[in-house]
């Protein structure tokens, strides 16, 4: 909720905030949905907790911020499959399977069209 609501605060004064500011802010918020779902992450064939998952993001995105220029390079660059084993991440939420890539895309829209909402 602090997220949406720093975001909000961030359109409302467009020419004070650069889009890296803003990327940031959406990519944040994507860590902490990871975080707080409760999903299980599948990396590699081995299950871990959402908590894991977003330390496990978290590290890859300090690593590799130089490739990310947007919360979509975010997740088709970082969070979508294993760059050790190149094998995609999959999300298992309320015991539906998907990929990790299809999971953040669909949030990083809601969480958009929600922030467009309150402007």
């Amino acid at each position: 909720m602090i997220y949406r609501a720093f975001f909000c605060l961030l359109l409302a004064f467009p020419g004070a905030v650069s889009a890296d500011a803003v990327d940031e802010t959406e990519i944040v918020y994507l860590l902490d949905f990871v975080a707080t779902s409760g999903c299980i992450y599948v990396r590699n064939g081995d299950e871990h907790s959402s908590a894991d998952a977003a330390d496990h993001l978290r590290l890859k995105y300090s690593r590799g911020k130089r490739y990310v220029d947007s919360a979509e390079d975010f997740i088709d660059r970082l969070a979508t499959e294993s760059s050790w084993s190149g094998k995609p991440y999959t999300v298992i939420c309320d015991g539906q399977s998907q990929t990790s890539a299809q999971w953040l895309h669909r949030e990083l829209s809601a969480y958009r069209q929600q922030a467009s909402i309150t402007e």
